[in-house]
């Protein structure tokens, strides 16, 4: 008999982590690589955590001059990440609402919404939203 596989909704702050050195880094290496333990973790993600990451290695490629070389082989590999993903279209009537109600992003209402939907903790490293929507779900978990 396997153990239960974990069960997350990740945002972007956690998988950007993944490909710049910040700090948890080594956490979030820890918990990506679950995505390939016996059972594999399922982490959830919508689909516009794809263009968050995106935009977060241009934003290192403009600011702190990373290599474009770096930045596009570390967007390759954030395409293979066997993740679920979500249409935000499912999520962004809910994620619209959440937003004006807890004056958070419709970006960040997305991940709420979609931990909400599924019962399952969000993991984020953006303090301000986990505290933002910390009790209407699960769990917030901020590292």
């Amino acid at each position: 008999m396997t153990d239960a596989p974990l069960r997350f909704v990740v945002d972007a702050s956690v998988g950007i982590k993944l490909f710049v050195d910040e700090d948890y880094s080594d956490k979030v290496h820890t918990l990506f690589e679950q995505l390939a333990a016996d059972p594999p973790a399922n982490l959830y993600v919508p689909d516009l955590f794809f263009i968050e990451c995106t935009n977060i290695l241009l934003k290192y490629t403009r600011r702190f001059g990373r290599s474009l070389e770096d930045s596009r082989a570390d967007l390759v590999d954030l395409g293979r990440l066997s993740l679920r993903v979500v249409p935000t279209a499912e999520l962004m009537e809910d994620a619209f609402l959440l937003g004006a109600e807890q004056n958070i992003t419709a970006y960040d209402a997305c991940y709420a919404v979609l931990a909400s939907r599924l019962s399952l903790p969000l993991v984020t490293a953006d303090e301000p939203l986990a505290k933002a929507v910390g009790a209407l779900l699960i769990g917030a978990l901020a590292i």
